[in-house]
């Protein structure tokens, strides 16, 4: 199949692996999905709280903020943004919220970075040592 257009002043080596590229590529709107959703996750502290939510499951801010050794209020913050980008939710349970996983891509990504080491790093760099 050929997607390149004739007019196009582009000069190519290999027409079908540029072919080959453009029908992979996914419409602007869902690429724009996935560089949102690469940009929540380069953030460290948010890394660290997504990656405690996928392998806690449902977790309140003040566990997640002892779990990852940053400050409540960082947590919440970093929350409030994961929230308004629909990647967790909440769940009230009088005075304590609970989050949890909404995007069903990310449990997929989650899983490939290594986990459950010695020695787990908090999101700020320090090594948490086990009382």
């Amino acid at each position: 199949m050929h997607l390149l257009d004739p007019d196009d002043r582009h000069s190519t080596v290999d027409g079908e692996r540029v072919c080959e590229a453009i029908a992979h590529l996914p419409d602007t709107e869902v690429l724009h999905e996935w560089v949102t959703r690469f940009a929540l996750l380069a953030d460290q502290t948010r890394l660290a709280l997504l990656l405690c939510i996928h392998h806690a499951g449902e977790i309140c801010v003040s566990d997640l903020a002892a779990a990852t050794g940053v400050k409540d209020s960082t947590v919440s913050q970093a929350l409030r943004l994961l929230r308004a980008h629909g990647v967790v939710t909440t769940r009230r349970d009088g005075r304590t919220i609970y989050y949890q996983l909404t995007d069903e891509v990310l449990p997929a990504l989650l899983g490939q970075l290594p986990s459950g080491p010695d020695e787990p790093v908090h999101a700020s760099g320090q090594h948490h040592r086990p009382a």
